[in-house]
């Protein structure tokens, strides 16, 4: 018997020192060695052979097949909902029909020449009567509504005109009473079959709508049209015994993928760490800031340095010292179309969210600026553990930089809005941003190194914390969030800390270059509005039309300048 217990314990003994020398093995013990595996995953992921990346395509797959081989080889275990892979379907692009079409007593119309179906629009098809409802706008506050005394509407097609009775004026007393989807909910309220846009053709002020068809807005149930040119006069003027109004709007499906994997260390909670792996693909004017021609978007720092820090965070996690919380790994898909991949997730999750501790999100943090080494995290008000931790996790010389909204434009954001503590970790934005330029060669490896670092130790501090108390936050998009149609085309330095909005690139072509700013520049005042902060500055931005002209105040080094500009 004693012989027995003696080979058993040296068995495990041996056992248990193989698993301790493996992993100590595959865990790198230097930076240079850190650094080392960053540059083989997003010179891996960033190369031309993932064609950028975009979701639903043959690049998608080989980065997800990529980032699955590293989730084996680290033998996490598969929590997608085909092993490693959760996937989900959405609308990729739209396009019009043959069915769409456009009659007005039985004189036909040319699709994109006289008339074009908008993005809410409907499928399907209306005949009969027109009835012309001026702007559409029910306001009972202002004693204003343009169906009064119209008592046969059911089953008409309604001409509307788009604007309101206050022209294009954004002080004017109607200023938001032109929101085209609002005007539509109303006429079909009213009984509408469908809704046909027209503009004052003498009013130079207001923009058409939107041609392209937009495949994120969500439709309503009638056929809507904007009509331009002869039509326009035609209804305005002539008289109407018939018209007919058709749409086809063909949505092109795609399937795009999560990759799940997860160290289950049998603990209470779970930490959720992410960053999404899709990028731009070839880029188009929706989402790419480049205007030259077609090219692939690699996305080394958007967010090939994110993916890269998630993998290894993995390989570290694995370590005895973190053992005491779970760890879910999620590499999203479709997040530059709208967070798509984590909106499904947290919608269809593989795991109970009850038990989720927190999510970390690192979106962008491979270009930590040397001169100035700022980290912002967003969404330290999401939790008041955050406050508590965030102040001693900083490394060689790293300044964190703090937002408190759990809202954002990255996938952290799907988890706040499901009462989850979240954090978003981003090294900044630059010139190179959403355009083809955003290489590996420009990553900087040391910040990277160091960020991940910080990561780290925040991770040893809230591990086996369990499920972090949740606070909401004042969000951006609420009702006090500005609103506003016209930009400068700056690129903001978010990590800046001092008075005013620093430029981190202007972009070509648009009111900030052809004003003379540069990069670099600090925008204090905005027309009779000072910007001591990005929310102020928004704010002022939102006293602005398309069109105006005003002045932009900058601070240049010593020099205070003051640069004429037009939206």
């Amino acid at each position: 018997m004693k012989r027995t217990h003696l080979v058993l314990g040296n068995i495990i003994f041996f056992l248990l020192l193989s698993i301790s020398c493996s992993v100590t093995q595959t865990v790198p013990k230097t930076d240079e060695q850190v650094k080392a595996i960053f540059k083989k995953d997003i010179s891996t992921l960033a190369s031309d052979k993932f064609m950028g990346r975009e979701t639903g395509t043959e690049g998608e797959k080989l980065a997800s097949d990529y980032i699955v081989s590293d989730f084996k080889k680290l033998k996490l275990i598969p929590k997608g909902t085909n092993e490693f892979l959760q996937p989900f379907t959405f609308i990729a692009s739209a396009k019009t029909g043959t069915s769409t079409q456009f009659y007005i007593n039985s004189k036909s119309y040319r699709l994109n020449e006289d008339f074009y179906p908008l993005s809410f629009s409907g499928n399907g098809i209306a005949s009969g009567y027109i009835v012309k409802v001026g702007y559409g706008i029910v306001a009972p506050d202002l004693k204003h509504d343009d169906y009064q005394g119209k008592l046969t509407l059911s089953k008409k097609i309604f001409v509307i005109e788009i604007g309101t009775p206050d022209g294009n004026n954004p002080h004017g007393k109607f200023a938001g009473f032109d929101d085209l989807r609002k005007k539509i909910e109303t006429a079909i309220s009213k009984g509408a079959s469908a809704v046909i846009f027209i503009r004052q053709l003498t009013d130079t002020t207001l923009d058409n709508p939107p041609q392209k068809i937009n495949s994120k807005i969500s439709t309503l149930k009638i056929p809507v049209i904007f009509a331009k040119g002869d039509a326009v006069n035609f209804l305005k003027n002539e008289i109407v015994t018939n018209c007919t109004v058709g749409v086809e709007i063909i949505r092109e499906e795609r399937t795009g993928h999560n990759v799940i994997g997860m160290i289950d260390n049998k603990a209470a909670s779970t930490i959720v760490i992410g960053a999404h792996y899709d990028h731009l693909g070839m880029g188009n004017e929706e989402n790419s800031l480049y205007r030259g021609p077609a090219a692939i978007h690699n996305g080394a720092d958007d967010n090939a340095s994110g993916t890269a820090m998630l993998m290894q965070l993995a390989l570290h996690l694995k370590q005895l010292q973190y053992s005491k919380s779970n760890y879910l790994f999620i590499a999203f898909s479709g997040e530059e179309m709208g967070l798509l991949g984590s909106n499904y997730f947290v919608k269809n999750p593989t795991i109970d969210l009850k038990t989720v501790s927190c999510m970390l999100n690192m979106d962008m943090v491979g270009r930590l600026k040397t001169d100035e080494k700022v980290l912002i995290i967003n969404g330290a008000g999401t939790s008041p553990r955050w406050k508590t931790v965030l102040d001693s996790v900083a490394v060689n010389g790293v300044k964190i930089k703090t937002t408190e909204s759990g809202v954002g434009p990255s996938d952290h954001t799907s988890f706040y809005l499901q009462d989850i503590p979240s954090l978003h970790f981003f090294s900044g934005t630059h010139e190179d941003y959403h355009k083809p330029s955003d290489d590996e060669n420009k990553i900087n490896y040391d910040g990277m190194a160091s960020i991940q670092k910080i990561m780290l130790n925040l991770i040893e501090r809230i591990q086996g914390s369990g499920k972090l108390a949740f606070t909401k936050t004042k969000d951006s998009n609420n009702e006090d969030a500005p609103h506003f149609k016209v930009t400068l085309g700056i690129i903001p330095d978010y990590g800046f800390s001092g008075e005013g909005v620093r430029a981190d690139g202007i972009s070509d072509g648009r009111p900030a270059a052809n004003a003379g700013m540069k990069k670099g520049d600090i925008i204090v005042q905005l027309g009779d509005y000072k910007t001591p902060d990005m929310m102020e500055y928004m704010k002022a931005l939102g006293k602005f039309s398309k069109g105006q002209s005003t002045k932009v105040k900058v601070q240049r080094g010593k020099d205070t300048l003051e640069l004429p500009v037009t939206f």
